[in-house]
């Protein structure tokens, strides 16, 4: 099944192929254990984590909260280092005008950089139907586009497929023998790409970070492919969200301190690049222009409501990593470019609630997600506020659902008859049981165990061990 036809599923769909997925779980399972055991590592070894993690989080909310003031700053120091400033409103706006710039220029061919916010706007589609060729660069993109399949994770595009995925998948695309060996791997795709970035006319990029102090557009990756986007193209055009904003270079430090160890493990990621304009009079190389897209689509509405303070994320991918319902349904699952616990608050956010409203309910609460962000992002707290959005029109809910909760308001509000059909309940669930666990059940029951057991309750309720203990301490 093709990642269009999957994604039109729906979400109840998409989750319930998922989960019986054993090869997805196997390729998650390999890559998120490695990613989670690096971060606790490498933070461990940095010298007040604690105090780092809350000095970045306070200079995004700082950024934040004078977004309109910082962004009119930023342009004018943007503009004295010789970059071309343009703004765009939503999607439509920010591809026109890329497309705009790659006309004036009579681009022919573009190689782009792993960028989130351009997947996001479905750039590389617009770029293709204008006829020009994209060729995606990072390793894990580019293996994508050869399956015509969409990134499943923020910083690993890559991790529903295994090795022996990607050595079939160059086998059929590239023609080449058949191989599993990372390095054989790599060996062929450089090969390839390297070829490309030379005739390239325009080089595209994401931003992680936009300096407002100096016009500084930072960039940080694990692949040296990015800054031959970046410098070998005539014309190099950097779309940014316009919350990637940092007040100074002195706050931009904690942030290259967190966002590698929280990512991947590492204490800082391979390659991370300031750029501070075209290339100047006595540069030997570098682009003849700059061009920044400063874009929209959502933020701005986003920054009045109560989750705002997901704009302060900064793409890192922790929480998909320690994330309990992404390592069991992946990524393409979410059904949008933006996965995980994240991808739960930010698709509904930036998108709109009402398609998106299942999201929000694609999550434990168990907490997971807040604990490794590095900024310190209360995602638990977004997920219940769009959760009550959603609830607000209860003509939403499936029926099912609105008759169980009539029922569960009548119980709740008769103790004796709460108490009387809880007991009546856990007597037919310890009938249901074998060693312990209810492995079948009925109606919406089935749903839970079709995929998981469920433990039988307790003989004895806390209510009743409460009332026996607290008299015998009398």
């Amino acid at each position: 099944m093709s990642y269009a036809q999957y994604r039109s599923l729906p979400f109840a769909q998409r989750v319930e192929t998922a989960l019986v997925d054993d090869h997805l779980h196997v390729a998650i399972e390999r890559a998120t254990s490695k990613l989670r055991s690096g971060r606790g590592a490498a933070f461990a070894n940095l010298e007040h984590a604690e105090a780092v993690r809350d000095a970045a989080r306070a200079a995004k909310l700082r950024a934040l909260a004078r977004l309109d003031e910082n962004l009119l700053r930023f342009e004018e120091s943007l503009h004295q280092n010789g970059v071309q400033v343009h703004w765009a409103l939503d999607a439509e706006q920010c591809k026109k005008i890329v497309l705009d710039i790659a006309r004036r220029h009579q681009v022919k061919s573009v190689v782009k950089g792993k960028s989130m916010v351009t997947e996001e706007i479905h750039l590389n589609d617009a770029l293709i139907a204008e006829g020009i060729e994209v060729l995606e660069t990072d390793l894990g993109e580019y293996i994508v586009q050869l399956a015509q399949d969409r990134p499943s994770h923020i910083i690993m595009p890559i991790i529903h497929m295994t090795r022996e995925d990607v050595g079939e998948l160059f086998q059929k695309k590239l023609s080449i023998p058949y191989t599993s060996e990372p390095k054989e791997l790599c060996a062929v795709a450089r090969e390839k790409l390297r070829r490309n970035f030379v005739r390239a006319d325009m080089g595209i990029s994401g931003g992680n970070f936009g300096v407002v102090e100096t016009g500084t557009i930072c960039l940080v990756s694990n692949e040296g492919n990015i800054r031959m986007c970046t410098t070998l193209p005539r014309v190099h055009v950097a779309i940014l969200g316009i919350e990637k904003l940092v007040p100074t270079l002195a706050d931009l430090d904690p942030f290259i301190k967190v966002l590698a160890r929280s990512g991947t493990g590492q204490k800082i990621t391979v390659y991370t690049s300031l750029i501070q304009g075209p290339r100047k009079s006595k540069d030997e190389d570098g682009p003849d222009e700059v061009h920044v897209v400063l874009i929209d689509n959502g933020r701005t509405s986003t920054l009045m409501g109560e989750t705002a303070e997901m704009l302060a994320c900064i793409r890192c991918g922790a929480c998909l990593n320690a994330c309990p319902v992404y390592q069991q349904i992946g990524g393409h699952a979410y059904g949008d470019i933006y996965p995980g616990p994240m991808g739960s608050v930010l698709t509904p956010t930036l998108r709109g609630l009402a398609p998106w409203q299942e999201l929000p309910q694609a999550s434990s609460l168990c907490g997971a997600c807040r604990d490794v962000c590095p900024v310190r992002i209360d995602i638990p707290r977004m997920l219940l506020h769009l959760r009550e959005r959603s609830h607000l029109d209860k003509r939403s809910n499936p029926l099912w659902v609105r008759l169980a909760m009539k029922a569960f308001a009548a119980l709740a509000t008769r103790p004796r008859l709460f108490e009387g059909a809880a007991r009546a309940a856990a007597l037919w669930l310890r009938l249901q049981s074998k060693d312990g666990f209810v492995t079948r059940g009925l109606g919406q029951v089935r749903r839970w165990t079709r995929h998981r057991d469920l433990p039988v309750p307790a003989s004895q309720t806390f209510k009743k061990w409460w009332q026996e203990h607290r008299e015998g301490r009398r």
